[in-house]
């Protein structure tokens, strides 16, 4: 990362969007956290071609929460927003509580994982499906019903995240109440398939997980990761392990992401950002301002996630500044 900070620059790169150079031809662009403008929560980055893309919650009351924007940068900066790209108009077994979106393609399709309802035994909600033509969608109800409405391990259907391992198949994580389990995915997204032992769930909890699992390889490794603590707490934080395989067996190594005092409180609920054609990783993540009290008041932040000598993820500076602009192009391909 190249210094630009001298003498009084300092202090107007930390305020919004943030740019200073030292000359003309030099010039670093920061994000500004948060990113996102509004209250969201629950951040799914992915890149779809040219642009980078962040489905987040719509971060309301429950009665509220009942659809979902997105928002797409060609840089990490510069974030147009995509509103209702679904809602519970297009869901009609969808009535409130639309959060933690889980995002693919696939065969020229875009697909959004969501979770509906806040769900609980006997009632119908968990997770459903929809499906595009673009990212921005509008997204419709690709089953008319839940993909997973039953309280399997007791684990409340949420906080999906959706997989692809190196052989092509693809997985879903999912779980809250402080169990995750595992499915295998058919290949048009519609139900499961059973694993080689004829189940269709495994359990894969790792210690001192409650939601929001997260998967991404690096150096043939397995990274698995979740939120630990209360949403609407301080303790709220995300915590990882490193596997040989996507089924585990998954045990912590630590804590990589967690409040600050001095920056924001309760930082979880993530995604992890690999820069396309470099070793380069960002975390999405929400925060609570300092100043508010209201749980569902939270915000999407960008920061730099980096690696130790042995893999080991290092601990995550939450910083108001946020991250570096990041353009894609065609030097730099997926």
């Amino acid at each position: 990362m190249r210094n630009v900070f001298p003498g009084f620059c300092t202090f107007f790169c930390f305020l919004g969007l943030l740019s200073c150079s030292t000359s003309d031809s030099e010039k670093t662009v920061y994000a500004g956290n948060p990113v996102l403008d509004g209250w969201y929560a629950d951040p799914e980055v992915i890149v779809y071609d040219d642009r980078y893309w962040i489905y987040p919650t719509y971060s309301d009351d429950f009665d509220r929460q009942v659809f979902m924007d997105a928002f797409s940068s060609p840089d990490l900066v510069n974030w147009t927003k995509h509103e209702r790209i679904i809602d519970t108009a297009a869901v009609t077994w969808a009535r409130r509580a639309m959060w933690a979106p889980g995002v693919i393609s696939k065969d020229d399709q875009y697909y959004l994982f969501f979770a509906a309802n806040d769900v609980h035994e006997g009632e119908v909600g968990g997770i459903g499906v929809g499906v595009a033509d673009q990212p921005e969608g509008p997204f419709r109800d690709l089953l008319g019903k839940p993909l997973i409405n039953e309280i399997v391990n007791e684990a409340q259907p949420i906080d999906q995240y959706i997989f692809q391992d190196t052989d092509g198949t693809y997985y879903m994580y999912y779980g809250g109440w402080g169990r995750c389990n595992m499915v295998r995915l058919n290949d048009d997204f519609t139900g499961l398939l059973p694993f080689e032992d004829g189940e269709l769930y495994k359990e894969v909890t790792p210690e001192g997980y409650v939601e929001g699992p997260f998967m991404f390889i690096r150096d043939g490794k397995y990274y698995f990761m979740w939120s630990e603590g209360g949403w609407t707490g301080p303790d709220y934080r995300v915590a990882y392990a490193i596997s040989d395989s996507p089924f585990g067996p998954f045990e912590k190594k630590g804590v990589i992401l967690e409040q600050d005092e001095t920056v924001g409180r309760g930082a979880g609920h993530h995604s992890v950002l690999k820069i396309p054609g470099e070793e380069e990783y960002y975390i999405v993540y929400h925060r609570r301002p300092l100043a508010e009290t209201d749980a569902n008041h939270r915000v999407t932040c960008i920061d730099k996630m980096e690696f130790g000598p042995n893999g080991e993820i290092l601990p995550v500076t939450l910083t108001f500044q946020g991250v570096e602009e990041k353009w894609i192009t065609p030097q730099n391909p997926i």
